[in-house]
């Protein structure tokens, strides 16, 4: 029974969604709190999730020409303040290195909060002429920003991420590497993860420190809250002539290239888990389930355990030749010495996609119960037709994931076009908020004062539409996207 009221003692999502979300990932171990204040120890079942999407994202990168690279954790001040935008958007995150070797140092090192200052200070010896460039690489490490509030995956002192960095003669080439960047992740988000999202550029306000402009990916959470999934900057020329990086162009002038930067994180870990979860735990899409197909034997006596037993061996040649979008299937047996119940809640709560029951009368039948995690809808299949099901089973579930989420994106999207409506429509429903903005960077700290909400971004496909701002009813040329965040 203790066992049991272990897997069963998840706060409900409508009673306290953040509870919800440290149960669950506490009780699914995906993560746990380190001794070292803010930060986290990421779990084998958590980090098997990360590498799934870190895998698939590095597919991408690779195949739009990047390359991994890799640099120096250590930042020396004096490259840091060379962008002064840049520090002054960091400063407050950044831990400073001031002692080693037992003595203080003589120039304070930065742990790596980004990479921008570093790398445009080692590459303007890489780049000399236009035929060096594009410089298209890619890191993927670990970063500190010292948050005074922490949520395990969320936000965390250190966490892992992906950032790339590219450089180019042009600014039209800059954008469409913006773009690319972009889309890279929103082929993750959705097509992966089964996250839907809304592609835009964010307010200036919003604009990573330093940067010309940047865009965005947001997704919408289960408590309809957004939570930002992917960014990539226009650096424009501001780093690289910090750093003093020039180049002779083919008209024989030295210019300074155009920079770019996106990064993607483990708190997708955390927005997968809130995009899709429920009450009994995890609902991960098979792409990126640790574990796709749990098997659970079900017997009561030995003659029937071996019944069972030699079913399933039977069956494992066949499992093993599977194949699904993400790959050879991943699939585990069950043989604890738990009963059946505990089993399903356990495997529920780690978000398995599909479950087998197989006991004597199914193998007596030839059969085996297919249950689906999200809905726990049961089917009998002939055993012997599984290796081609199964990857049909699995595509579907997927494909269903992301519709879920798109229609509950729909639901809780509202259009207003005043004050009054905007607060009262945020306070009792949540969700998106599609509202007419002047682009006053005044009006929007209002907003933001009064209800909480931010400008997440002005969406690519929002029309032009003629309004009037929310705060000053000055005009607005389109709707803007706006929602309380993480």
């Amino acid at each position: 029974m203790a066992r049991q009221g272990f897997v069963s003692s998840i706060t409900r999502q409508s009673e306290d969604f953040p509870a919800w979300y440290n149960d669950v990932v506490l009780k699914a171990e995906l993560a746990s709190y380190s001794p070292v204040r803010g930060c986290m120890i990421i779990r084998p079942y958590g980090y098997s999730v990360w590498e799934s999407m870190r895998d698939e994202l590095d597919r991408h990168i690779k195949r739009t020409g990047h390359q991994n690279v890799y640099f120096p954790l250590f930042v020396p001040r004096s490259l840091l303040e060379k962008e002064a935008e840049h520090v002054e958007g960091f400063d407050p995150q950044v831990a400073w290195v001031t002692h080693a070797g037992g003595k203080e140092l003589d120039e304070w090192l930065a742990i790596r909060p980004t990479s921008e200052a570093l790398i445009a200070e080692v590459v303007k010896d890489w780049i000399q002429s236009y035929r060096d460039l594009p410089l298209l690489m890619n890191l993927w490490n670990n970063v500190v920003r010292w948050e005074l509030r922490t949520r395990l995956f969320l936000r965390t002192a250190e966490f892992l991420w992906q950032e790339a960095h590219t450089f180019h003669a042009t600014e039209a080439e800059a954008a469409a590497e913006v773009a690319t960047g972009l889309e890279a992740y929103r082929a993750v988000s959705e097509d992966w993860l089964a996250i839907p999202v809304v592609r835009g550029v964010k307010s200036r306000a919003e604009t990573f420190p330093g940067a010309v402009y940047s865009q965005a990916i947001e997704a919408m959470m289960r408590d309809r809250k957004a939570l930002q999934a992917g960014t990539s900057h226009m650096l424009g020329q501001n780093f690289a002539r910090s750093a003093g990086i020039e180049f002779l162009d083919r008209d024989n002038q030295r210019k300074a290239p155009y920079g770019t930067s996106w990064g993607f994180s483990t708190r997708m870990v955390g927005a997968t888990i809130m995009a899709h979860g429920d009450d009994s735990g995890l609902v991960l899409p098979p792409n990126v389930a640790p574990q796709q197909l749990v098997i659970v034997p079900i017997f009561r006596s030995e003659d029937d355990r071996a019944a069972v037993d030699a079913a399933i061996d039977g069956l494992e040649p066949l499992l093993r030749d599977v194949t699904t979008a993400s790959g050879p299937l991943r699939y585990t047996v069950d043989w604890r010495e738990e009963s059946p119940g505990f089993k399903y809640n356990h495997w529920e709560l780690r978000g398995v996609p599909l479950r087998l029951e197989i006991g004597p009368r199914d193998v007596a039948a030839g059969q085996a119960v297919l249950v689906r995690r999200l809905d726990r809808a049961k089917e009998s299949l002939p055993m012997s037709a599984l290796g081609e099901q199964l990857p049909l089973r699995l595509a579907a579930y997927q494909a269903e994931l992301f519709r879920r989420a798109l229609d509950f994106r729909a639901d809780n999207t509202h259009h207003v076009d005043t004050y009054d409506e905007f607060k009262r429509v945020l306070e009792e429903k949540g969700g998106f908020l599609m509202a007419p903005w002047c682009g006053d960077a005044g009006c929007e700290k209002q907003i933001n004062t009064d209800t909480g909400a931010t400008t997440r971004v002005v969406p690519f496909d929002s029309p032009d539409e003629a309004g009037y701002c929310l705060v000053d009813g000055r005009p607005s040329e389109r709707r803007v996207l706006f929602a309380r965040a993480y």
